[in-house]
This record gives structure tokens, sequence and C-alpha cells, in this order.
């Protein structure tokens, strides 16, 4: 779009700098958040593909969620007091999110407003020592003040035993040795509960920072004005106080920070190797002929690059000369090296394993392979799952609901305990405070998804979204497209036959000419044919593809047409002279063509595409995985059954439309099935979105992957079966840590409240409470990265 008059703001994307917009908002293609226009750098350059090429994170103006009242330079400038949590500083166009709510985003490192957790960035930098500021803050924190947490626990439990001093002072003592561990240690939990207050969002912290406040004020007053107190609350010669709890408390929350922190991290793993995998520098070939090596970041379209054995492709392109063995193991799961020669598209980031080739680079930065799969894993990690939604809508009222037993315990210890009752009141209703945990339940579906997709990426498969991953093993009725998803994609000029009067040369010359307009692999076939023979083209006008059943153009004056036999139906062309020689092609796997001019059959042509070496092993495992697999084609029926017979295939659809494989999606679904549909051309793109799961090949085109809820990078379809396991295993991870979220905090929570003190006498004491809550989160986590080891 044209600049708004007036010198208004253009908002553009760092990833897309074609999206323009005059308001800020989010950009179409990958949901980053819009930036001004001079702030994403050059449009077209590559300032922002950080090293190696790949996409920076484009920064989130707009509402600053984590900051309501301060924005821009001079809420950055302003200084942070001396107690607050360190924060990694800003990376220039970074965008950070919460692993809870992903829907908080911002420019800037932050806490979630809702959660309270550290926000992390939406892609993570591939740095070789992986310095978490805020885990290092925590474990500083962590071991300054733990010795001071052990002489406090140790004079609370023994110190009337030992003698060593008056009770009196001993409170005194307690309170000095517990100020620098609450006030400073325990700082930046205090400082989330007071924001979750803020925005009226109650949360973990807000539990953490009331009871550890209360044991603490309560401490301080029994310590200061011990006066204030009656008789009974009088134990071992002083007022009971609970600087031990309070200490213990902020200790052990530090210790499952510090744990959790770690273990996330792992969660990224995958996303980081991926940022890892792209070479720094390339070997660009001059003008003159002189080589030299250059920073990725200044590699253009249309360069000339060398690859010598053992490096690294730099970027995606074709090769021009040289022929070599390629390992694309690391993108698309696929072992064994692939053979290139000059023509053949590689992939940057793979790796040259023995020959020298010269490329011809076509994508870079943001464009190459490797950038859309971090960008696209980088969206799936922080998606939600439709298993999540319960957990929210029970996480929303939690809080609310565990201060309202806190408050009851309280109140019922207190009118109903006896002379203790109001001191068990109020370690009965920290207990039940502190060990609570709603951080269990949100990170219970977050920390698997994240997990999954980056071991999915591992192997050659790419979810959209969490909700892909959630709905693929519920799949059991599989529709296949033909060419390119259960053959090469690389079909053959096999022969043509012409009609009685007329030369085979005639009708491959025609056929050409036509096809020199279309990108269908069958049209390339046939044009390649053409010029191998020498054959004078002429120019196509008013060139049409009808998708799925041919073209039409007008080919030296003439109407022409190409396609199936629906194609000649429409133009009212009789193929009968043709049909036994058509037919017999067919039953030997072959796609014919039909070509008319105008109105008379002029030939056929067969054109063979064999089948991959995969796919036989690939339909087995869906059989094996219990899934119905349905082929439907645009080829020819007898085409169709022939590679079916070859293949196993349940069920057969030839000659089909776009709008028939639409309709096949919504018959099957209607009749109950749960559907996926794996195709790769522009004539499934509607049955891709239809179907429950669209499953598109990497080898295909743009609109077939954006239709699609699963891109399989290689093209082979036995990552479905891969993809299928790995939402089998996501879903039970899943399951496992919502089911010990939620019982965990169903037991946890009336023991606290010493609802079974009556039968057992057991009460549970605030450090235990704390030790409990601190692994409740640290179980969930690990419990994910058990994924990691899915076969």
């Amino acid at each position: 779009m044209a600049a708004p008059p007036g010198g208004a703001t253009v908002y553009t994307c760092p990833m897309h700098p074609e999206v323009r917009q005059d308001r800020p908002g989010d950009c179409p293609k990958c949901g980053m958040h819009l930036v001004p226009e001079g702030a994403a750098g050059s449009a077209t350059g590559h300032a922002h593909h950080g090293a190696g090429g790949l996409p920076q994170q484009g920064a989130a103006h707009g509402h600053d969620h984590g900051h309501p009242h301060g924005h821009g330079a001079a809420a950055a400038a302003r200084p942070a007091p001396a107690h607050a949590p360190v924060t990694a500083p800003a990376s220039p166009g970074a965008v950070y999110t919460c692993p809870m709510h992903p829907e908080i985003r911002q420019d800037h490192p932050g806490n979630c407003p809702k959660c309270g957790m550290t926000l992390e960035p939406l892609i993570p930098e591939a740095t070789a020592d992986d310095d978490n500021p805020e885990l290092r803050d925590f474990t500083r924190r962590f071991w300054w003040t733990l010795p001071l947490t052990v002489v406090v626990t140790v004079l609370a439990m023994a110190g009337h035993r030992l003698g060593w001093m008056d009770p009196a002072q001993q409170s005194w003592l307690e309170l000095v040795l517990s100020l620098p561990i609450v006030l400073w240690s325990g700082w930046p939990f205090f400082a989330r509960c007071a924001q979750s207050f803020r925005h009226r969002s109650p949360n973990m912290w807000t539990l953490i920072g009331i009871g550890t406040g209360a044991a603490f004020v309560y401490s301080v007053v029994a310590t200061v004005a011990p006066q204030l107190f009656p008789a009974s609350f009088v134990a071992h010669g002083r007022i009971g106080v609970y600087f031990e709890a309070a200490a213990v408390i902020i200790s052990l929350t530090l210790l499952g920070q510090m744990l959790e922190l770690r273990a996330r991290s792992q969660t990224s793993a995958a996303i980081k190797s991926l940022l890892g995998l792209a070479p720094k520098t390339a070997r660009r070939i001059e003008p003159d002929g002189s080589e030299a090596d250059v920073p990725l970041t200044h590699v253009h379209v249309g360069d000339r690059l060398r690859i010598r054995p053992g490096e690294k492709v730099p970027v995606d392109g074709v090769v021009l000369e040289g022929s070599s063995a390629i390992d694309e193991a690391m993108l698309t799961g696929e072992p064994v090296p692939v053979t290139k020669r000059p023509g053949d598209k590689v992939i940057g980031a793979t790796i040259n394993t023995s020959g020298s080739l010269v490329m011809r680079s076509e994508r870079v930065g943001s464009q190459t392979m490797l950038s859309q799969i971090v960008q696209m894993v980088a969206q799936a990690q922080r998606s939600k799952a439709p298993m999540q939604r319960m957990a929210d809508q029970v996480a929303g009222w939690f809080v609310l609901v565990v201060i309202s037993i806190a408050l009851a315990s309280f109140f019922a210890w207190g009118f109903l305990g006896g002379e203790q009752g109001w001191q068990y009141g109020l370690i009965n209703a920290v207990s039940v405070l502190i060990i609570a945990c709603p951080c269990a339940l949100g990170l219970a579906t977050p920390m698997s998804i994240m997990v999954a997709t980056g071991k999915a990426a591992t192997q050659g498969i790419l979810f959209r979204d969490a909700s892909a991953i959630e709905h693929f093993r519920r799949v059991d009725t599989m529709i296949v497209d033909k060419t390119g998803t259960l053959t090469e994609g690389k079909p053959a000029f096999d022969r043509a036959v012409a009609a009685p009067g007329r030369s085979e040369d005639e009708v491959l010359r025609l056929a050409a000419s036509l096809d020199q307009g279309s990108e269908h692999p069958l049209a390339q076939a046939i044009v390649d044919a053409a010029r191998a023979r020498q054959l004078a083209l002429a120019p196509a006008l008013d060139f049409e593809s009808s998708t799925g059943i041919g073209v039409r153009g007008r080919v030296e004056g003439q109407r022409v047409a190409l396609g199936n036999t629906a194609l000649m139906e429409q133009d009212g062309v009789d193929v009968s002279a043709l049909r036994g020689a058509a037919e017999a092609m067919r039953q030997r796997g072959s796609s014919v063509m039909f070509l008319a001019r105008e109105g008379q059959l002029l030939g056929i042509l067969a054109v063979s595409d064999p089948i991959k070496q995969s796919t036989p092993e690939a339909v087995q495992s869906l059989h094996q995985a219990g899934m119905r697999v349905v082929m439907a084609t645009g080829d020819g029926l007898t085409t169709a059954r022939s590679v079916a017979r070859q293949l196993g295939i349940d069920e057969v659809h030839g000659e089909v439309k776009p709008a028939d494989k639409l309709a096949l999606v919504d018959r099957l679904q209607r009749e109950g099935r749960v559907v996926g549909m794996a195709g790769d051309g522009i004539n499934d793109a509607p049955a891709l979105a239809k179907a429950d799961v669209g499953v598109a090949m990497g080898t295909g085109t743009d609109v077939a992957m954006n239709s699609a809820q699963v891109t399989l990078v290689k093209g082979d379809l036995r990552g479905i079966a891969r993809a299928r396991a790995i939402s089998q295993a996501t879903v039970a991870n899943m399951r496992q840590n919502l089911v010990f979220a939620f019982v965990y905090n169903a037991l946890g929570v009336p023991l606290a409240a010493g609802v079974l003190y009556p039968f057992t006498g057991w009460l549970l004491s605030p450090m235990i409470a704390a030790l409990a809550m601190s692994l409740s989160s640290v179980s969930v986590v690990f419990n994910s990265l058990r994924l990691r080891g899915t076969r």
C-alpha cells in the first residue's frame, strides 16, 4: 500500500516487509507484531536477519501488557531499584511472551501481568552459554541467604532446648537474620504479588506473597509488641513466631524456580539447535571469477556460491555445477544423503558431504526454509492446545478459592481449636496458601507442546499449532493425492499417440506449446521432451488453467485444450477413437492427457511418474496405525487403480476436481470419520483446509502449505505415522500433567487446611508445603521433557 498522506507512520513486518499498513496490528502471514517502518530497519535489506541469515523477532509496539503506565524510551531509561530482580536486556526487535499465556507479547523483558511468570523471547537466541539472567539472579539470592535460613531454622527448632539465650532475645535474633531473606531474597516474589493486585489477576505469587507476608508480619508484631497477644499464644517462654517458616518458604521457592528455569530452558533446545544450524559465512564467486568468504547476511538472491566438501549449504538455491551427496537429516529427518546434480534444489544449512558444488542463491534471510521452519516451530510452541481450556477455566477461579479456603481454615481453627487455635489457624492458612500451585495447572500443556513441536521439527514434521498436535491422533481416514504425494512428482514423458492423419511430433509440439504457461510437473515433462527433440514451440495466448482437469489456450490462432476426459467432456470433444489406447497406458500406471484443437481430438500423451521408494512403507505404517487410506487424484481412474493396487490403498477416486476432493472430505466427515488430507498442489488446498488435519508436502506449493495444519519438510508420507505417534505421546503426556496438577492440588489443599487432623492427627508444616509447591511445577516440566525420547 502507499504511504499514508501527511507523513503518517507506516507499520510493516520484520519478516514480511511487503506487509504494510497505516496502523499497528499483527502480520497476517506470520502473526508478528507490526512495527514502525523506521524501527524495522531496511525493508528490503538484511538488517533483521541476524546471525546466519535467520530472522530476528519483530518488535511488539502498541499495547504494553507489562507496564501500562510507562512506555518507550522514558520507561526504559528509568533506573531499576537495587533490590529489583535482574532481567535480560532487550534485544533489538525482540518479542517477549509468556509460556502460560502466549497472547501476552511485548517488546521488552518483564513479568506476565496474568501469572507473574518471567516473559521469554518468542524465538530464543542460539547463545553458546545459554545464560539466563533471571536464573543467575535467583541462584545468587538463594546461595547468599541459604546459611541464614539454616541458622533461623535451627534456632526455631532447637533454640529453646539449647538454652543459649533468653526466649525474647531469640525472637529478636531470628527477626534480624530473616530480614535479608524476606526483604532481599523474597523481593521478586512480593513484587509479583503486588503486580497481581495491580492487574487484578491473582496467581501463584499472590498466594506466596500473602502467605509469606502474613507469617512474617505476624512474627514481627509478636517480637516487637508481645504484650498485644493473650497468654495462650505463649510457648517456650515467648509468643510463638514463624520467621523460620517465612525464610524456608522463600528459600525453597527460589530453589524451585531455579530447577524450573533450568528445566524450561531445555524445552526450547530443539529450536536453539535449529538456529545453530545456519553457517556464519558463504563463499561467493564474484563476477570477475575471484572468490571471497562473506557474512551470510551479505548474500543476495542470484549470487553464485561455492560449497566445498564438508561445508554447509549457506542458503536455499539451485545447483549450477558439480555433483555431491547432501546430508539433509538435520531438517528432514532423512538419514541417507541425497545426491544433487545441476538443476537440483538445495536447502540452506544442510551439509555437503563429498564433492564440490557451485549454486545460485534463490532464497535468503527470512525466506529460507530453515528460517521458515524456525518461525513455524516458534509460533506452534506458543499456541494453546484445546485441552488447556479446562485448566484455564479452573485456574481463573483457583486462587480466589484457595484464599477462601485459607480464611475458612484460619477462622475455623481460631474458634474451634482450643487455646492455641489461632496459632494453628495461622499456620494452616499459610500452608494452604503456599501449597496451592496454579502454575502446575498452567504449565501442564504448554510445556508438552513446546517439547513436542521441537521434537517433531527435528523429524522433518512441522505442526502449525497445538490444536494440530492434539487432533492428529484422532485421524482414522487419510486422503492422499497421487502426484507428488505418493509419486516422485518428477514425471517423465512416456509417449504420444496421434489420431489418424496426425503425427506424434505434431501432437507433442502443440501440447508443449500450450504447456509452456503451466507450472504443473506433468506439463514440465512434456515441454522438456519437446525441447529435447528440438521441436519449434509456438507462443500460447489466452492461457487458462482449469485446476485439476487441464489447460486451454490459443496456439497459432486456434483454440487448443489439453487435459483429462472431464475437460474433453466440457469442450464436447469425442475421445472414443483413442479411448482404448489411453486405457492401456493407464493400466501401466501412466497419466494420460487428451489433446484437442478446435473441438477435434488430435492425440493423447502419456507421462509416467514413478512411485516414491518410501511410499509402500508409508502406506503400510498407516494401515498398522489403524487408518483407512483413500486416494483422490485428478488422473484417470485406471491409472489411479493401477497405483492403488501396487500400494494396497483401500479406496480410489480418479479424475476428481478440487471441488470433488472437498466433497469427499465433507462426505467422510458426515459419516463420522476424522479425516486427514495429504497433498502438495494448489488443487489440494480446499480439501486441506476442510480436513480435520491437513498435511502438506514441503516439496509442494506454498498455497498447499498455507492451507495445511502440518507440513512434512521432505514430502515423505512416512512422516504421517511419525506425526501421529508424536501426537499420541503428547496428548498422553498432557493428560498426565493435568491429572498430576489436579490431584496434587485436590489432596494438598485439604491436607494443609487440617481437614484430616481429627482423623489422623496430621498437620502440614508451611515448610513442607513450600517444598511440595516448588517441586510440583518442576515435576510437570520434567515429565514434559520425557517427550524428547519419543520414538
